[in-house]
């Protein structure tokens, strides 16, 4: 063997090891989950609440069963967390001991941005109750692991920040006549501001805390839903006048994370411009290979309106649908939504998580 021959076997070898020992390391050192059912991964396990997901058939495609997800499968939160190289987020609530944090879950079912909204099926982690658990990780857990400010700063700078929240407040909340008062005293445009408004102050909160690389998830095509669609009269598959509502509170949320980036130095709020693609999964079924784009999987309380039945088997297609219930997604749309997010240019903007990370 030349010399020349062994240099380019030895860079060869080299150059194998260095990609084989990246691969082992994450992408970012930590995801955290806010939000709601979307991302909630067993909190409201341990709370006293209607809002469960705790029992077959959730989970059923799932590798640990029926952990509290409200679909059958993976998560939007899962997805991305396998993408940059983590293991999934663990319900806050669920946490016992000291334990190496790559990432926490503090996403609460049935609740939203306003405290009230989602208290008359049960208590549920509202948006501030859920920054008010972040707060004491990073000034009570996180120390124990990083003891030097500087090191626990970087940590957090680097991590990915997850947020899915404000459709309970339209659904579980504005809409709810007989419980609560909001639509009386609020137009569609002024309580789309109110949610901003407090969705806005807990974003300065979680930058005070050190988080910089944020994405949150707009509030999707609601008037789909078949909760809203198999009670309401209306024309198509969806209702429009309540997808309309969505995309008011959608436009100021985009403006809200524009202004916020350019008066938060060193962060990065990222849009995840998901509205248009479960619009678009509605009407171009095919392209996503869906079937069913009306009932939902499982087979649910009310007719199809509600959550699952526990024990009943469902259908036996869950990837050729697009409800799992009478609220949530499928996992096919969950991993459609992460992968566009994570590596696409359509649905995270202006950046997507994989460039967000190389920032």
């Amino acid at each position: 063997m030349t010399e020349k021959f062994r240099s380019l076997a030895f860079l060869i070898i080299l150059l194998l090891f260095v990609q084989s020992v990246k691969s082992e390391f994450p992408l970012a050192p930590a995801l955290y989950v806010f939000g709601d059912s979307l991302f909630d991964s067993g909190n409201n396990n341990l709370l006293p609440t209607f809002a469960k997901a705790d029992f077959k058939p959730y989970g059923i495609n799932f590798n640990g069963g029926a952990t509290g997800r409200f679909t059958n499968g993976k998560t939007v939160a899962d997805f991305i967390a396998e993408f940059l190289g983590l293991p999934f987020s663990p319900p806050y609530l669920s946490l016992r001991g000291s334990v190496k944090l790559t990432g926490l879950n503090y996403a609460s079912g049935s609740c939203g941005i306003l405290p009230e909204t989602g208290n008359i099926i049960g208590k549920c982690l509202h948006l501030s109750e859920q920054v008010d658990l972040f707060q004491r990780t990073v000034e009570q857990e996180l120390p124990k692991q990083y003891d030097d400010p500087e090191e626990l700063s970087s940590y957090l700078s680097r991590s990915i920040f997850l947020i899915s929240t404000g459709s309970n407040d339209y659904v579980n909340n504005y809409l709810q006549q007989n419980f609560y008062d909001k639509s009386k005293h609020y137009s569609p445009e002024s309580f789309a501001k109110l949610l901003i408004d407090a969705l806005s102050q807990q974003f300065q909160r979680l930058y005070r805390l050190g988080a910089r690389k944020v994405i949150m998830f707009e509030i999707g095509p609601i008037g789909c839903i078949p909760s809203l669609t198999k009670q309401l009269k209306h024309n198509g598959l969806c209702a429009e006048e309540y997808n309309n509502l969505a995309v008011i509170f959608n436009n100021q949320l985009s403006d809200m994370l524009k202004n916020l980036t350019s008066t938060l130095r060193g962060s990065a709020l990222i849009l995840g411009h998901a509205h248009w693609l479960g619009f678009d999964a509605v009407t171009n079924p095919s392209t996503y290979g869906l079937m069913d784009l009306i009932g939902p999987c499982c087979i649910t309380w009310a007719n199809g309106t509600s959550a699952c039945i526990p024990e009943l088997l469902p259908c036996r297609n869950a990837e050729k649908h697009y409800f799992w219930d009478g609220y949530h997604l499928t996992e096919t749309v969950y991993r459609v939504i992460a992968t566009k997010c994570f590596n696409g240019t359509d649905v995270c903007i202006p950046k997507n998580i994989k460039e967000l990370v190389e920032d």
